[in-house]
């Protein structure tokens, strides 16, 4: 049985940092809205508090039931978490004299205590609150402070209970890893045995039970997660697995081949569809991205359905959902923002009457391109970008045209092989070349151009939520100006985007 930490959340943007770090020291964890727990918290070694947008002073404060928890359980709560704990169950909690927000420094450490082993005097953490806790509960007693918080961390005498006032999870808090497995490992006493491969494992054996001898049918789409997905159904279930590979006419330049011609390499039973003029044709004059977007989602429906009545005894849906992808599904009342809708979670239409059976849903990220590692896939196809759903239809700024997917294709082909040549693809999260709605006033040979012009963007993120621009090379930039336009018929100029995630999208 897969020993487990629940954290609940608040609405803190650093909930999913939680939880990231936790999985980070080998240990599973889940996250919960604070007003929808898991109904038998005893099923958790330990619980985690998050921090949250709202005061523990307001009206409409978050209060999560605890009954069950506090005294019972290992607790620790984290800024909002530390703050309720005082508030609700003794000490005083009031708004900040002055700005408690960005690095701090430990001032005092109670460094016998195991829940700061390793810590020192002088650590750096991470502060970002409006209230401070001025009194702790009776029973309660202080572990940490720094020069303006004088509660930085605290325990409550006799039960398992923690509190701390700064982000364990953020970089900032240096020995913030640190401080969390002295929590979970020394004081709860978690096993750190959540690995891929015991993930791969427990997997298996899950997708055996709930499959049984049915057919599932998944769409692939040549990015990780749809391919980690496949691999552990195929691993799970074998020919019962139907893959279906779409192109939609906006993929890369060859990519519908390559790719598949990798999946069958892979084992996988799939089958290509071609849809390349139905897509094209149904965007035909349509330049607001969104209604791209809705036209492309309903042609795929419309192709996947039409294909999965080809086959036999289908009863399952695969998707490759991930963990944040649930988590900013099942946002309520602030935690966890939705900044995004996620076209994955909760399948396709009622009409197609599938189940769905989503593998990675409990994975991050990088914990897919893990477990896809240990399952030998290749490193070739576990670090590809991300790409999007609607593929090229949304780099392309105003009307798609056939032409300009073209150009777009061969673009992008030189822009991502330049990459790769100058060993620059593994460093960048995202990378990609973008159709702008502009003509261009240029000269080639003695002749005045009037032709079209592309952006280059290369995106550092961990999560696709905040990004940051690559300083490429201005030696690399210029290589790659040269050869779009050189060999690119109808693009006489190419610029670089330079702008970061928020305010600019990726």
């Amino acid at each position: 049985m897969q020993e487990k930490v629940l954290i609940l959340d608040f609405g803190s943007q650093y909930t999913q940092l939680i939880a990231r770090r936790v999985r980070e020291l080998f240990i599973y964890c889940e996250i919960h809205p604070y007003n929808n727990p898991p109904k038998n918290s005893s099923e958790f070694k330990a619980v985690i508090l998050s921090g949250s947008p709202f005061s523990v002073r307001a009206e409409d404060a978050p209060h999560p039931e605890l009954d069950a928890i506090k005294g019972k359980l290992p607790l620790l709560g984290v800024c909002y978490g530390a703050q309720y704990l005082a508030h609700f169950f003794g000490g005083q909690v009031s708004p900040s004299n002055k700005r408690e927000y960005g690095r701090a420094n430990l001032s005092y450490v109670n460094s016998e205590d195991p829940f700061f082993k390793g810590v020192a005097t002088g650590s750096q953490v991470w502060m970002s609150h409006a209230d401070t806790i001025l009194n702790l509960p009776e029973q309660a007693e202080r572990l940490a402070s720094t020069s303006d918080v004088e509660n930085a961390a605290y325990k409550i005498k006799g039960e398992p209970t923690y509190a701390i006032q700064f982000h364990p999870e953020v970089y900032h808090s240096t020995d913030g890893k640190q401080v969390l497995e002295n929590f979970l490992v020394g004081i709860a006493g978690v096993k750190q045995d959540w690995t891929p491969d015991s993930f791969v494992d427990m997997t298996l054996a899950d997708l055996k039970e709930k499959v049984g001898k049915d057919q599932v049918i998944l769409g692939l789409s040549g990015g990780v997660d749809s391919s980690v997905a496949a691999m552990l159904l195929h691993k799970a279930i074998g020919k019962q697995l139907n893959c279906i590979f779409v192109n939609n006419g906006l993929l890369r330049k060859n990519e519908f081949d390559e790719v598949l011609e990798q999946y069958k390499g892979m084992g996988l039973n799939i089958k290509g569809v071609d849809a390349s003029d139905q897509f094209l044709d149904a965007l035909e004059g349509v330049s607001d991205p969104e209604t791209k977007r809705k036209i492309i989602g309903k042609t795929f429906i419309d192709v996947f359905d039409a294909e999965s009545h080809l086959v036999d005894g289908v009863r399952w849906l695969g998707q490759g959902t991930i963990y944040p992808d649930v988590i900013e599904s099942i946002s309520v009342n602030g935690p966890s923002a939705t900044i995004k809708s996620h076209h994955n979670v909760g399948g396709l239409p009622d009409f197609m009457k599938l189940d769905l059976v989503e593998p990675l849903r409990m994975l991050f990220k990088d914990e897919v391109r893990r477990v896809g590692k240990s399952m030998g896939m290749e490193a070739s196809l576990l670090g590809r970008h991300p790409f999007p759903g609607p593929g090229l239809a949304i780099r392309i700024l105003g009307e798609i045209t056939r032409e300009k997917v073209r150009m777009l294709q061969e673009v992008d082909a030189i822009f991502i092989q330049g990459l790769k040549k100058w060993d620059l693809y593994d460093q960048i999260w995202q990378a990609g070349a973008m159709f702008l709605p502009i003509n261009s006033v240029g000269v080639m040979g003695d002749e005045r151009t009037y032709e079209n012009c592309v952006a280059l963007r290369a995106v550092q993120s961990t999560d696709g939520m905040t990004a940051d621009w690559v300083d490429l090379p201005y030696a690399f930039l210029q290589k790659m100006s040269n050869e779009i336009i050189n060999n690119v018929k109808g693009v006489n100029r190419v610029v670089y985007d330079i702008s970061s995630k928020p305010p600019a999208t990726i």
